[in-house]
């Protein structure tokens, strides 16, 4: 009996903490969380200086930034006060698009939490993912 005690222990144990994994923050992601990963993952360029990241990045309330992958895909992130507020940042994308980028828009653009990603063409599955990860508050 005590064993079985015991092992119903460890499991709760192990049910807890395996809950505990991955969890995020709730904290909203940010350009200066997220910028040292980018670069670990290989982008290059990666910059949040305001003249180079583009009007909507550089006014988003978490800041802003823009990276190169290796096949120089550009990414550029704005970082939303919070969740709520990333429609509105999708459309002011969206209205600033060149004509030609419009049709497309949903392939190239995408949001994670408060971080709205647009994309110069659509990423590779790994680009997106190396992306995605590298969110950080």
């Amino acid at each position: 009996m005590a064993r079985r005690v015991a092992f119903l222990l460890a499991l709760a144990l192990c049910s807890l903490l395996a809950a505990g994994c991955g969890a995020r923050s709730s904290k909203p992601y940010t350009a200066a969380g997220t910028q040292a990963c980018l670069t670990k993952k290989g982008f290059t360029q990666v910059t949040t200086n305001p003249a180079k990241i583009g009007l909507i990045a550089a006014f988003a309330d978490n800041g802003g930034l823009r990276a190169t992958t290796k096949d120089r895909n550009i990414l550029t992130i704005a970082f939303t006060a919070d969740a709520n507020a990333v429609d509105s940042t999708k459309q002011a994308f969206t209205s600033h698009a060149p004509a030609k980028l419009r049709p497309r828009i949903n392939d190239i653009m995408e949001s994670q939490g408060n971080a709205v990603l647009v994309w110069t063409v659509s990423p590779t599955a790994q680009q997106l993912a190396d992306a995605e990860g590298c969110l950080h508050p």
